[in-house]
């Protein structure tokens, strides 16, 4: 299923209990890290781009071409497939090639509240150790997101840590929306200022995914399981508010052209984070690509899923580990 890593990781952070957060995180970081592939994946990613506006496959050039003259490009992942985390990376190098503006790398994997340790490490003035030591990052980091914070550092590109501490997340999910009138000053910045939860269609999909918990190992009357639906919900809506108050933030200034690779449920359909970003940046040029990990690329058809974006990057999904026999 599409969004099985992006459940997962929902459904720990809304089960657990405040006493055992720390060790909710380092749960949800390896369960991510049992899923990938145990080395990188060296040399071409095979792919195929559609165009779902010319209805069409196109070349990987032709879409850089139109991503580099737009405002908000958002690149909806899956976190764990490493074909497309080498087609970002390329997307970047193929960017910068065709765009003299300026540029902002904006990441979901990195929380607000890391931002000095994340600028420090850009103006050298922090070891890479003394970085990834402060900043939390995913199991990944390494082989997948790496390459794009090595790149933008390179180029003198503001790197944006735009997604909401995970703890307060973790906070709203249990307490829901209110619990975030009891924040400091200080965390309460880690948060978007202006916040919405609306029952829309964003709603209505999250919703069909998360179905009555009973599939996730959580036993719940209809009422309860409703409740922490709900709950879990507006810790959603806050990621999606803070990570779009961020990317409109980077693009105000400078009229910069803002990257957020992102897990494709928070911009597919435009909708979440894209639709957050968009709210508070009106009239900007907005691209949202998805990137869909297929067994087999001659059979894609990009026309079934046109509605997630503006282009579909099909990608050679890695083939399954071997299992042991019995």
């Amino acid at each position: 299923m599409r969004y099985n890593l992006f459940i997962a990781i929902l459904v720990s952070i809304a089960a657990t209990p405040a006493s055992a957060q720390a060790r909710a995180a380092t749960a949800a970081t390896q369960a991510r890290a049992a899923t990938e592939v145990a080395h990188p994946i060296a040399g071409y990613a095979a792919h195929r781009v559609y165009d779902t506006k010319k209805k069409r496959l196109v070349d990987f050039e032709a879409m850089a071409a139109d991503l580099a003259k737009s405002d908000l490009v958002f690149l909806g992942e899956q976190h764990d497939d490493g074909r497309t985390h080498q087609l970002q990376a390329a997307l970047l190098e193929a960017v910068a090639r065709r765009r003299a503006g300026p540029t902002v790398l904006a990441l979901e994997m990195f929380e607000r509240d890391v931002q000095p340790a994340l600028d420090a490490y850009l103006a050298g003035t922090l070891t890479e150790a003394n970085f990834l030591a402060a900043a939390r990052p995913w199991p990944n980091y390494r082989t997948d997101y790496r390459p794009m914070v090595e790149f933008a550092r390179a180029n003198g590109w503001p790197v944006v840590a735009g997604n909401v501490p995970r703890r307060l997340a973790s906070l709203v999910a249990r307490r829901g929306l209110v619990a975030l009138d009891s924040l400091s000053a200080t965390d309460r910045a880690f948060v978007a200022q202006e916040l919405s939860c609306p029952r829309d269609e964003y709603w209505k999909r999250f919703k069909a995914i998360m179905g009555d918990m009973s599939g996730h190992g959580v036993t719940l009357s209809a009422q309860e399981a409703d409740q922490m639906v709900w709950r879990t919900y507006e810790a959603q809506c806050v990621k999606d508010e803070t990570m779009g108050e961020a990317v409109a933030a980077a693009h105000a200034p400078r009229g910069a052209l803002v990257i957020h690779p992102n897990g494709a449920f928070h911009s597919d359909y435009r909708l979440g984070t894209a639709e957050r970003a968009a709210r508070r940046a009106p009239g900007a040029r907005m691209r949202v690509v998805s990137f869909v990990p297929v067994a087999d690329l001659d059979a894609t058809n990009g026309k079934t899923r046109r509605k997630l974006g503006d282009y579909i990057v099909f990608t050679l999904a890695a083939p399954a580990a071997p299992t042991t026999p019995n």
